[in-house]
């Protein structure tokens, strides 16, 4: 465990009037005396001297966020805004204030604490003292970790400030300014650090105790992301700087250089982002739709290693079943509770898509499974996501989550559909067994169908994210191999000057992703063993991508797929439509090389990257993100209607987070300056500098 060394340093933030304050006090090592500057500017906030690892190491840590600013700004902007999750704040146009303001505050924190890193190196510096290669490198360090935090505050406010905390309330500055800051000092950081020195404390430096080659391999890749987020905003500058950083040879390759922080269990900076037992962190119908079919590989042959878990969960569905019969039959009939079905694995078939459900399930989205049921598991599907997601009823599965208070909400996979009839709407018209099922629900409006449809807002009847990404037990990872080798791919695609063919980047990402599985989840089953045939793979997914690089057919405009209607019973045929992406190449494209590397960059960045899946959905708008349900309007989200549903528009989606109050009302000279240094005014639908949106 790498230590977590909170010293005794005095740094100012601005709070909100909000019940942060106790808990900032405790976990961001603040003195009281700080709060005097309550209405000062965070950005000039200064610190007292103390050793440089120490104020890195604090600033590494708290960047993990604790579980106060992971669960607002991790899971209910990040994660909904890439659909990660099923969430729908940020994705529906719904901000908090406290929410952004909890971050806000915090990231200022961890950027006090590496620039008194910066300023204690210069002020030894200044002072004539003879540094050694290591406390040289401590500089460097410093200013590749301070380029990571600055790239995450820009990429979702805008406008920041780039010479802050110095004391003073400093000017801000726009995202291109703030961009070419970062390129330039990840640059010169990179190309200083002595990578042969070592470091007497490799316990103060959480990510990578200081072995200052993954340094220098971190900040290759990281000025690689940064300079291909400019693609549409300057794609001149963005070729250069991308073909300088990959020509050093020098980034992240191996699964050894991921830049990942190991979580522990507690209330603290280092407590797993996704550990709050109220979010509940389910496959969204963005995930689903890319990943059923794609890659062709069978969820029976995927799923023979969990047999035994099939088995006893039959078995202890029997043993309930015969528990509450006999339960039954010493109550009365009014007291007597309903018996699950008898409970069998299904497999769907390959033109199967469920049983239809129009009036219980919403429809007026664009998800192509808007208003099924899936009753059965997936024909095929991507092979990480049983890795990833655990079945519902699978409750023998040593990797199944259950709700450490309320274990029926994740054990419990039936429930029911309500009757349509007025004045009937308590009434049961039908329960559905979920169990061995596999559905993702759409998000949005789902009006009166939200309320007699049990099936969709209730856990256990949706897959979710394994436990151990739930308790505290993973390494939370900020920048992974796949990354790299997914941004070269697309590099080769642009005919621009890279180490390898677009098809070989592209295999070893995937690769990559399958190989950190196998090492991150060593106790479930392995995927490693399918890649071969995956990368081979023609099949379509449900927005018609497939694996296969040499593969760029383009899906048929429909195919017959069969389905149930779920109120006569009957199977019936029908033209099932790939969706239709609007954001790229006008909707014509579904299948070419950039669509098939974000789709597997996306999938490889599950559950860790939300930021990054967000900022390429904005860069690009790849991959394919429905629209959220608007059965009634979703007041906000005013753009989305009952008369566009079915297309995919810019302002649909989420740009940004708007500034938190406290900048407004605190330094309201300093607010002004940044707004009019965005696209626009202070609202989520203001397009960033990089962004495709900017440029519609």
């Amino acid at each position: 465990m790498k230590k977590n060394i909170f010293s005794g340093f005095s740094s100012r933030i601005s709070l909100s009037v909000s019940g942060l304050f106790a808990l900032t006090l405790s976990l961001s090592a603040v003195s009281c005396s700080d709060f005097e500057d309550l209405n000062k500017d965070p950005f000039a906030a200064g610190a007292d001297q103390t050793q440089i690892e120490y104020f890195i190491n604090n600033s590494i840590i708290g960047a993990q966020q604790d579980p106060d600013v992971a669960e607002r700004a991790f899971v209910l902007y990040w994660k909904d805004a890439a659909h990660f999750d099923r969430i729908g704040s940020l994705s529906e146009g719904y901000t908090s204030d406290e929410w952004t303001t909890a971050y806000y505050n915090q990231s200022s924190t961890w950027q006090t604490n590496i620039n008194s890193a910066i300023e204690l190196y210069n002020s030894k510096k200044a002072s004539g003292v003879k540094l050694s290669d290591y406390e040289e490198n401590l500089y460097q360090v410093s200013r590749i970790w301070r380029a990571y935090l600055m790239s995450e505050f820009t990429d979702i406010f805008g406008a920041m400030p780039i010479k802050a905390f110095q004391g003073t309330n400093p000017d801000f500055n726009s995202v291109k300014d703030v961009y070419d800051f970062l390129l330039k000092e990840l640059t010169e950081a990179s190309g200083a650090l002595k990578p042969s020195a070592t470091s007497p404390n490799k316990d103060l430096d959480p990510a990578y105790g200081y072995d200052f080659k993954k340094w220098k391999r971190f900040a290759g890749s990281l000025r690689m992301r940064l300079a291909m987020r400019l693609l549409n905003a300057n794609p001149d500058k963005a070729k250069d700087e991308f073909q300088k950083a990959v020509a050093t040879g020098e980034y992240i390759m191996d699964y050894g250089d991921i830049f990942s922080v190991q979580e522990m269990d507690g209330w603290n900076a280092l407590t797993g982002v996704m550990t709050r037992a109220w979010n509940d962190h389910v496959l969204s119908a963005t995930i689903n739709n890319l990943s059923l079919g794609l890659g062709g590989l069978t969820s029976e042959e995927l799923l023979k290693p969990f047999a035994s878990d099939f088995k006893a969960a039959i078995e202890q569905r029997k043993a309930d079943q015969a528990a509450q019969i006999e339960a039954n039959s010493k109550v009365e009939e009014k007291d007597k509770k309903p018996v699950w079905p008898d409970l069998t694995i299904r497999y769907l078939a390959k033109d199967e898509m469920g049983v239809y459900y129009p009036q219980h399930f919403a429809t007026k989205s664009n998800d192509p499974a808007a208003g099924y049921f899936a009753n059965g598991l997936p024909f095929s599907i991507d092979p990480r996501m049983y890795k990833l997601f655990s079945i519902p009823g699978n409750t023998p599965n040593a990797h199944f989550w259950v709700h450490p208070w309320n274990v029926p909400y994740t054990n419990t996979p039936v429930r029911g559909l309500m009757s349509t009839e007025k004045g009937k709407e308590t009434e049961t018209y039908k329960e559905l067994d979920a169990a061995f099922t596999w559905n993702a629900y759409v998000a949005g409006n789902w009006k009166t169908k939200g309320t007699i449809n049990k099936v969709q807002s209730w856990l256990g009847t949706q897959p979710r994210l394994v436990k151990e990404f739930r308790n505290s037990s993973m390494k939370r990872v900020f920048f992974g191999n796949w990354e790299t080798y997914f941004l070269i791919a697309e590099a080769a695609e642009y005919g621009w000057t890279v180490p390898m063919t677009g098809k070989e980047a592209y295999e070893k990402g995937v690769r990559a992703s399958f190989e950190y599985w196998d090492k991150a989840l060593p106790d479930s089953y392995s995927v490693a063993g399918y890649v071969d045939r995956y990368l081979a793979d023609k099949s379509f997914s449900r927005v018609g991508t497939s694996v296969a690089w040499g593969h760029t057919a383009e899906p048929p405009a429909a195919v017959k797929m069969t389905r149930v209607n779920g109120y006569t019973g009957k199977a019936e045929t029908f033209d099932y439509k790939y969706p239709i992406n609007n954001l790229y190449k006008n909707g014509t494209v579904h299948n070419d090389h950039l669509t098939k590397i974000i789709t597997q960059k996306y999938l490889a960045q599950l559950p860790w990257l939300p930021l990054e899946a967000w900022s390429d959905q904005r860069r690009l708008g790849l991959p394919f993100f429905e629209n959220p349900a608007v059965e009634d309007k979703i007041e906000t989200l005013p753009a989305l209607t009952d008369a566009n549903y079915t297309e995919s528009r810019w302002e649909f989606f989420p740009q940004r987070i708007k500034y938190p109050s406290s900048l407004a009302n605190n330094v309201p000279d300093g607010y002004k300056q940044a707004v009019g240094l965005l696209n626009g005014p202070d609202e989520l639908a203001t397009p960033l500098y990089w962004s495709k949106a900017a440029k519609k």
